[in-house]
Protein backbone atom coordinates (compact mmCIF):
# COMPACT_ATOMS: atom_id res chain seq x y z
CA UNK A 1 0.00 0.00 0.00
CA UNK A 2 1.32 3.45 -0.55
CA UNK A 3 0.73 6.06 2.07
CA UNK A 4 1.18 9.71 0.59
CA UNK A 5 3.37 12.31 3.03
CA UNK A 6 1.88 15.90 2.44
CA UNK A 7 2.17 19.36 3.29
CA UNK A 8 0.55 19.37 6.81
CA UNK A 9 -1.16 22.88 8.11
CA UNK A 10 1.13 25.51 8.99
CA UNK A 11 -0.39 27.66 11.25
CA UNK A 12 -2.43 30.85 10.51
CA UNK A 13 -2.07 32.97 8.02
CA UNK A 14 0.97 30.69 6.23
CA UNK A 15 -0.11 29.00 3.44
CA UNK A 16 3.03 28.20 2.04
CA UNK A 17 6.59 26.74 2.69
CA UNK A 18 9.92 25.80 0.97
CA UNK A 19 11.56 22.23 0.88
CA UNK A 20 14.41 22.88 2.62
CA UNK A 21 15.80 19.64 3.20
CA UNK A 22 14.98 15.94 2.47
CA UNK A 23 16.53 13.14 5.13
CA UNK A 24 16.32 10.56 2.78
CA UNK A 25 16.57 9.72 -0.45
CA UNK A 26 13.93 7.77 -3.14
CA UNK A 27 14.23 3.85 -2.37
CA UNK A 28 15.24 4.67 1.80
CA UNK A 29 13.84 2.71 4.49
CA UNK A 30 11.96 4.60 6.87
CA UNK A 31 10.70 4.46 10.30
CA UNK A 32 7.06 5.47 11.59
CA UNK A 33 7.71 8.79 12.95
CA UNK A 34 10.81 9.16 11.84
CA UNK A 35 11.62 13.17 10.60
CA UNK A 36 12.07 12.68 6.65
CA UNK A 37 11.89 16.25 4.88
CA UNK A 38 12.42 19.88 6.71
CA UNK A 39 10.15 22.77 5.68
CA UNK A 40 10.79 26.47 6.06
CA UNK A 41 7.81 28.83 6.50
CA UNK A 42 8.10 32.86 7.14
CA UNK A 43 7.53 32.29 10.81
CA UNK A 44 9.23 28.47 11.79
CA UNK A 45 11.26 25.66 10.57
CA UNK A 46 9.40 22.53 11.10
CA UNK A 47 10.04 18.71 10.33
CA UNK A 48 7.22 16.37 8.37
CA UNK A 49 7.57 12.86 10.07
CA UNK A 50 7.22 9.66 8.20
CA UNK A 51 3.68 8.28 8.36
CA UNK A 52 4.21 5.23 8.63
CA UNK A 53 6.69 2.62 8.34
CA UNK A 54 8.16 1.80 5.16
CA UNK A 55 10.37 2.33 1.63
CA UNK A 56 10.68 5.79 0.68
CA UNK A 57 9.14 5.06 -2.84
CA UNK A 58 9.19 8.77 -4.52
CA UNK A 59 9.61 12.57 -3.87
CA UNK A 60 7.14 15.07 -5.02
CA UNK A 61 8.88 18.08 -4.27
CA UNK A 62 12.66 18.57 -4.45
CA UNK A 63 14.48 20.68 -1.83
CA UNK A 64 14.18 24.58 -2.98
CA UNK A 65 10.80 23.88 -4.00
CA UNK A 66 7.95 26.09 -3.05
CA UNK A 67 4.92 24.11 -1.84
CA UNK A 68 0.98 24.95 -0.30
CA UNK A 69 -0.71 22.97 2.53
CA UNK A 70 -1.87 19.51 1.60
CA UNK A 71 0.36 19.47 -1.13
CA UNK A 72 1.83 15.87 -2.48
CA UNK A 73 5.91 15.70 -0.82
CA UNK A 74 6.48 11.93 -1.59
CA UNK A 75 4.91 8.61 -0.83
CA UNK A 76 6.29 5.58 1.21
CA UNK A 77 5.46 2.20 0.27
CA UNK A 78 4.29 0.90 3.57
CA UNK A 79 5.37 -2.25 5.17
CA UNK A 80 8.86 -2.84 3.81
CA UNK A 81 10.40 -1.69 6.99
CA UNK A 82 10.69 -2.54 10.42
CA UNK A 83 7.77 -0.65 12.74
CA UNK A 84 11.12 0.38 15.07
CA UNK A 85 14.47 0.65 14.06
CA UNK A 86 16.66 -2.21 14.08
CA UNK A 87 19.56 -1.54 16.42
CA UNK A 88 23.07 -0.18 15.59
CA UNK A 89 25.49 -2.62 14.58
CA UNK A 90 27.93 -3.62 16.34
CA UNK A 91 31.48 -2.15 15.76
CA UNK A 92 33.75 -4.87 15.00
CA UNK A 93 35.91 -6.98 17.12
CA UNK A 94 39.61 -5.27 17.40
CA UNK A 95 41.99 -7.78 16.18
CA UNK A 96 45.37 -8.63 18.59
CA UNK A 97 47.81 -6.15 17.77
CA UNK A 98 50.70 -6.60 16.09
CA UNK A 99 53.93 -5.43 17.25
CA UNK A 100 55.38 -2.25 14.57
CA UNK A 101 58.55 -0.84 13.75
CA UNK A 102 60.05 1.75 16.15
CA UNK A 103 60.06 4.38 13.28
CA UNK A 104 55.59 3.66 12.43
CA UNK A 105 53.29 6.18 12.13
CA UNK A 106 51.22 6.25 15.19
CA UNK A 107 47.75 3.94 14.97
CA UNK A 108 45.10 5.74 13.47
CA UNK A 109 41.89 7.03 15.93
CA UNK A 110 39.43 4.70 16.62
CA UNK A 111 35.88 4.69 14.76
CA UNK A 112 33.31 6.86 16.18
CA UNK A 113 30.70 5.00 19.19
CA UNK A 114 28.06 3.13 17.35
CA UNK A 115 24.98 5.06 19.07
CA UNK A 116 26.40 8.19 16.91
CA UNK A 117 25.35 6.08 13.40
CA UNK A 118 21.70 5.33 15.55
CA UNK A 119 21.15 9.05 15.44
CA UNK A 120 18.44 10.93 12.87
CA UNK A 121 19.49 13.22 10.31
CA UNK A 122 17.87 15.66 12.47
CA UNK A 123 19.18 14.92 15.79
CA UNK A 124 22.74 14.35 14.15
CA UNK A 125 22.59 17.91 12.54
CA UNK A 126 21.39 19.34 15.82
CA UNK A 127 24.33 17.33 17.84
CA UNK A 128 27.05 18.71 14.83
CA UNK A 129 25.25 22.42 15.15
CA UNK A 130 26.01 22.69 18.92
CA UNK A 131 29.21 20.76 18.95
CA UNK A 132 27.81 18.24 21.56
CA UNK A 133 28.80 14.59 22.56
CA UNK A 134 26.25 12.49 22.17
CA UNK A 135 27.39 10.02 24.88
CA UNK A 136 26.56 12.68 27.27
CA UNK A 137 22.66 13.22 26.41
CA UNK A 138 20.31 11.34 28.39
CA UNK A 139 18.48 9.25 25.45
CA UNK A 140 14.95 7.89 26.39
CA UNK A 141 14.30 6.61 22.63
CA UNK A 142 13.11 2.98 22.69
CA UNK A 143 16.16 1.23 22.71
CA UNK A 144 18.47 4.16 24.30
CA UNK A 145 17.82 6.14 21.02
CA UNK A 146 18.57 9.55 21.16
CA UNK A 147 15.38 11.82 20.49
CA UNK A 148 15.58 15.30 19.35
CA UNK A 149 13.82 16.72 22.24
CA UNK A 150 16.29 15.03 24.44
CA UNK A 151 19.20 17.35 22.68
CA UNK A 152 16.88 20.54 23.49
CA UNK A 153 16.71 19.30 26.79
CA UNK A 154 20.17 18.51 26.96
CA UNK A 155 20.80 22.11 25.79
CA UNK A 156 18.46 24.03 27.91
CA UNK A 157 19.99 22.37 30.69
CA UNK A 158 22.98 24.63 30.09
CA UNK A 159 25.12 22.90 27.92
CA UNK A 160 27.96 24.67 27.35
CA UNK A 161 29.17 23.66 22.97
CA UNK A 162 33.33 23.30 22.33
CA UNK A 163 34.94 26.28 21.33
CA UNK A 164 34.80 26.53 17.55
CA UNK A 165 38.13 25.76 15.83
CA UNK A 166 40.52 28.65 15.14
CA UNK A 167 39.69 31.38 12.35
CA UNK A 168 41.73 31.00 9.16
CA UNK A 169 44.41 33.88 9.27
CA UNK A 170 42.98 36.61 7.38
CA UNK A 171 43.22 37.25 3.57
CA UNK A 172 41.34 36.14 0.75
CA UNK A 173 41.07 32.45 0.51
CA UNK A 174 37.20 32.75 -1.80
CA UNK A 175 35.92 34.52 -4.95
CA UNK A 176 35.13 37.98 -4.35
CA UNK A 177 31.28 37.63 -4.42
CA UNK A 178 29.07 34.69 -3.45
CA UNK A 179 25.32 34.74 -4.83
CA UNK A 180 23.25 33.27 -2.00
CA UNK A 181 19.41 33.29 -2.18
CA UNK A 182 17.84 34.47 1.19
CA UNK A 183 15.74 32.06 3.24
CA UNK A 184 11.80 32.29 3.23
CA UNK A 185 12.97 33.83 6.46
CA UNK A 186 15.09 36.43 5.61
CA UNK A 187 12.24 37.23 2.61
CA UNK A 188 10.00 37.49 5.31
CA UNK A 189 11.72 39.35 7.58
CA UNK A 190 12.57 42.10 5.32
CA UNK A 191 8.94 42.35 3.56
CA UNK A 192 7.45 42.83 7.62
CA UNK A 193 9.94 45.24 8.22
CA UNK A 194 9.70 47.17 4.61
CA UNK A 195 5.88 47.08 5.43
CA UNK A 196 6.06 48.64 8.89
CA UNK A 197 8.30 51.42 7.24
CA UNK A 198 5.69 51.81 4.49
CA UNK A 199 2.43 51.46 7.14
CA UNK A 200 2.91 53.21 10.01
CA UNK A 201 3.56 56.76 11.01
CA UNK A 202 6.46 55.56 12.97
CA UNK A 203 8.14 57.68 15.73
CA UNK A 204 10.94 57.08 18.46
CA UNK A 205 10.63 58.40 21.56
CA UNK A 206 13.66 57.78 24.48
CA UNK A 207 14.29 57.89 28.14
CA UNK A 208 17.47 56.57 30.41
CA UNK A 209 17.06 54.66 33.01
CA UNK A 210 19.12 53.94 36.15
CA UNK A 211 20.07 50.41 36.91
CA UNK A 212 21.22 50.20 40.09
CA UNK A 213 17.97 49.02 42.04
CA UNK A 214 17.82 46.00 39.29
CA UNK A 215 21.51 45.22 39.72
CA UNK A 216 21.32 45.34 43.15
CA UNK A 217 18.29 43.41 43.71
CA UNK A 218 19.83 40.75 40.94
CA UNK A 219 22.88 40.15 43.40
CA UNK A 220 21.03 39.87 46.40
CA UNK A 221 19.30 37.34 45.60
CA UNK A 222 21.17 35.56 42.60
CA UNK A 223 21.84 32.29 43.97
CA UNK A 224 18.81 31.57 46.34
CA UNK A 225 16.55 32.63 42.99
CA UNK A 226 18.38 30.28 40.69
CA UNK A 227 18.52 27.19 43.15
CA UNK A 228 14.85 27.37 43.97
CA UNK A 229 13.65 28.44 40.35
CA UNK A 230 16.51 26.22 38.03
CA UNK A 231 16.75 29.71 35.88
CA UNK A 232 18.68 32.79 36.51
CA UNK A 233 17.18 36.11 37.24
CA UNK A 234 17.41 38.18 34.21
CA UNK A 235 17.05 41.91 33.24
CA UNK A 236 14.01 40.87 30.75
CA UNK A 237 11.84 39.57 33.14
CA UNK A 238 11.95 43.13 34.66
CA UNK A 239 11.18 44.77 31.14
CA UNK A 240 8.63 42.54 30.48
CA UNK A 241 6.45 43.00 34.18
CA UNK A 242 7.27 47.08 33.93
CA UNK A 243 5.88 46.63 30.07
CA UNK A 244 2.91 45.08 30.73
CA UNK A 245 2.00 48.39 34.10
CA UNK A 246 2.88 50.64 31.54
CA UNK A 247 0.35 49.00 29.06
CA UNK A 248 -2.30 49.36 31.80
CA UNK A 249 -1.94 52.24 32.06
CA UNK A 250 -1.37 53.49 28.20
CA UNK A 251 -3.69 50.82 26.71
CA UNK A 252 -3.42 52.40 23.17
CA UNK A 253 0.37 50.90 22.85
CA UNK A 254 -1.35 47.75 23.68
CA UNK A 255 -3.96 48.07 20.44
CA UNK A 256 -3.59 47.56 17.06
CA UNK A 257 -5.72 49.12 13.73
CA UNK A 258 -7.75 46.71 12.00
CA UNK A 259 -9.37 48.73 8.83
CA UNK A 260 -11.11 51.86 10.14
CA UNK A 261 -10.69 50.41 13.69
CA UNK A 262 -9.00 50.34 17.19
CA UNK A 263 -9.06 46.87 18.61
CA UNK A 264 -7.47 47.41 22.13
CA UNK A 265 -6.39 44.47 23.47
CA UNK A 266 -6.93 43.25 26.90
CA UNK A 267 -4.21 40.13 27.04
CA UNK A 268 -0.34 40.63 27.39
CA UNK A 269 1.56 38.37 25.06
CA UNK A 270 4.50 40.00 24.96
CA UNK A 271 7.21 39.10 21.73
CA UNK A 272 10.93 38.90 22.81
CA UNK A 273 13.11 39.14 19.46
CA UNK A 274 15.88 36.38 19.68
CA UNK A 275 18.22 36.26 17.58
CA UNK A 276 19.55 32.73 15.46
CA UNK A 277 21.97 31.52 12.45
CA UNK A 278 18.43 32.33 10.43
CA UNK A 279 17.84 35.58 11.15
CA UNK A 280 15.37 37.49 13.72
CA UNK A 281 12.65 36.06 15.60
CA UNK A 282 10.08 37.02 17.75
CA UNK A 283 8.57 34.38 19.59
CA UNK A 284 5.66 35.01 22.20
CA UNK A 285 5.73 35.05 25.94
CA UNK A 286 1.88 34.51 26.21
CA UNK A 287 -0.24 35.89 29.13
CA UNK A 288 2.82 37.48 30.66
CA UNK A 289 0.59 39.44 33.26
CA UNK A 290 -0.65 35.99 34.77
CA UNK A 291 2.86 34.89 35.16
CA UNK A 292 5.42 35.21 38.14
CA UNK A 293 8.87 36.22 37.28
CA UNK A 294 10.62 33.13 37.05
CA UNK A 295 7.72 32.13 35.04
CA UNK A 296 8.64 34.67 32.66
CA UNK A 297 12.33 33.94 32.71
CA UNK A 298 11.60 30.12 32.20
CA UNK A 299 9.88 30.97 29.25
CA UNK A 300 11.83 33.12 27.55
CA UNK A 301 14.99 30.56 28.09
CA UNK A 302 12.69 27.81 26.59
CA UNK A 303 11.71 29.81 23.43
CA UNK A 304 15.27 31.35 23.02
CA UNK A 305 16.66 27.51 22.84
CA UNK A 306 14.28 26.63 20.18
CA UNK A 307 14.74 29.67 18.09
CA UNK A 308 18.46 28.83 18.04
CA UNK A 309 17.62 25.22 17.51
CA UNK A 310 15.14 26.10 14.81
CA UNK A 311 12.28 24.20 16.85
CA UNK A 312 10.02 27.08 17.13
CA UNK A 313 6.50 26.01 16.68
CA UNK A 314 3.62 28.63 14.79
CA UNK A 315 1.86 29.01 18.50
CA UNK A 316 4.89 29.80 19.65
CA UNK A 317 5.37 33.00 17.11
CA UNK A 318 1.28 33.83 17.20
CA UNK A 319 -0.50 36.58 18.98
CA UNK A 320 1.85 38.99 20.31
CA UNK A 321 0.31 42.73 21.10
CA UNK A 322 3.68 44.21 22.10
CA UNK A 323 7.42 43.12 21.65
CA UNK A 324 10.72 44.15 23.37
CA UNK A 325 14.38 43.80 21.44
CA UNK A 326 17.09 43.99 23.76
CA UNK A 327 20.18 45.72 21.76
CA UNK A 328 22.18 45.71 24.55
CA UNK A 329 23.41 41.87 24.12
CA UNK A 330 25.25 43.01 21.39
CA UNK A 331 26.50 46.01 22.57
CA UNK A 332 24.28 48.72 21.25
CA UNK A 333 24.04 51.88 22.68
CA UNK A 334 20.66 53.53 21.04
CA UNK A 335 19.05 52.70 17.84
CA UNK A 336 15.23 52.93 16.81
CA UNK A 337 13.53 49.95 16.54
CA UNK A 338 10.83 49.02 13.84
CA UNK A 339 7.66 48.27 14.53
CA UNK A 340 6.25 44.53 14.72
CA UNK A 341 3.67 44.97 12.28
CA UNK A 342 0.27 45.23 13.12
CA UNK A 343 1.64 45.94 16.99
CA UNK A 344 1.36 49.89 18.10
CA UNK A 345 4.45 49.82 19.60
CA UNK A 346 7.75 48.32 20.47
CA UNK A 347 10.48 48.92 23.58
CA UNK A 348 13.96 48.59 22.92
CA UNK A 349 16.39 48.33 26.02
CA UNK A 350 20.38 49.00 25.48
CA UNK A 351 23.91 48.99 26.71
CA UNK A 352 24.45 49.28 30.15
CA UNK A 353 26.95 51.90 30.98
CA UNK A 354 28.34 53.89 33.68
CA UNK A 355 27.82 57.50 33.31
CA UNK A 356 27.89 60.29 35.95
CA UNK A 357 24.88 61.10 37.00
CA UNK A 358 23.44 64.34 39.31
CA UNK A 359 21.80 62.79 42.62
CA UNK A 360 20.40 65.17 45.20
CA UNK A 361 23.18 68.07 44.98
CA UNK A 362 26.57 65.42 43.81
CA UNK A 363 27.34 63.37 41.03
CA UNK A 364 27.98 60.02 41.40
CA UNK A 365 28.79 57.43 38.56
CA UNK A 366 26.03 55.24 38.03
CA UNK A 367 24.66 51.79 35.57
CA UNK A 368 22.47 53.87 33.16
CA UNK A 369 20.28 52.38 30.48
CA UNK A 370 19.23 54.28 27.43
CA UNK A 371 15.46 52.98 26.82
CA UNK A 372 13.28 53.75 23.32
CA UNK A 373 10.05 53.54 22.75
CA UNK A 374 9.02 53.32 18.94
CA UNK A 375 5.15 53.20 18.08
CA UNK A 376 2.71 53.89 15.27
CA UNK A 377 1.52 57.90 16.10
CA UNK A 378 -1.67 56.84 14.16
CA UNK A 379 -2.87 55.20 17.35
CA UNK A 380 -0.57 56.60 19.93
CA UNK A 381 0.09 59.75 20.72
CA UNK A 382 3.66 61.67 21.94
CA UNK A 383 2.02 62.48 25.40
CA UNK A 384 0.96 58.46 25.71
CA UNK A 385 4.28 57.63 24.12
CA UNK A 386 6.85 59.67 26.75
CA UNK A 387 4.15 58.71 29.74
CA UNK A 388 5.30 54.74 29.05
CA UNK A 389 8.67 55.16 28.92
CA UNK A 390 8.40 57.02 32.20
CA UNK A 391 6.18 54.15 33.75
CA UNK A 392 9.16 51.64 32.62
CA UNK A 393 11.49 54.18 34.24
CA UNK A 394 9.68 54.51 37.51
CA UNK A 395 9.36 50.45 37.28
CA UNK A 396 13.14 49.52 36.97
CA UNK A 397 14.57 52.30 39.41
CA UNK A 398 11.87 50.91 42.08
CA UNK A 399 11.32 47.53 41.60
CA UNK A 400 8.98 47.65 44.60
CA UNK A 401 6.03 49.54 42.81
CA UNK A 402 5.58 46.49 40.57
CA UNK A 403 5.32 44.36 43.57
CA UNK A 404 2.67 46.96 45.09
CA UNK A 405 1.05 47.76 41.75
CA UNK A 406 1.77 51.38 41.98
Amino acid sequence: MTVEIKVPTLGESVTEATVAKWFKSAGDQVVADEPLVELETDKVTLEVPAPVAGKLESIAADEGATVEVSALLGAIAEGEAGAVAAPPPAPPPTPEPTPAPVQAAPPAPSPAPAAAAALSPAVRNLVAENALDPGKISATGKGGRILKGDVLAHLAQGSTPSPAPPAPPHGRTGPREERVPMSRIRQRIAEHLKEAQNTAAMLTTFNEVDMSAVIALRKQYRDEYEERHGVRLGFMSFFVKAAIVALREIPEVNAEIDGTDIVYKNHYDIGVAVGTPKGLVVPVVHDADQMTFAGVEQSIKSLASKGRAGTLAVDDMQGGTFTITNGGVYGSMLSTPILNTPQSGILGMHNIQPRPMAVGDGVEVRPMMYTALSYDHRVVDGQGAVTFLVRIKECIEDPQRMLLDI
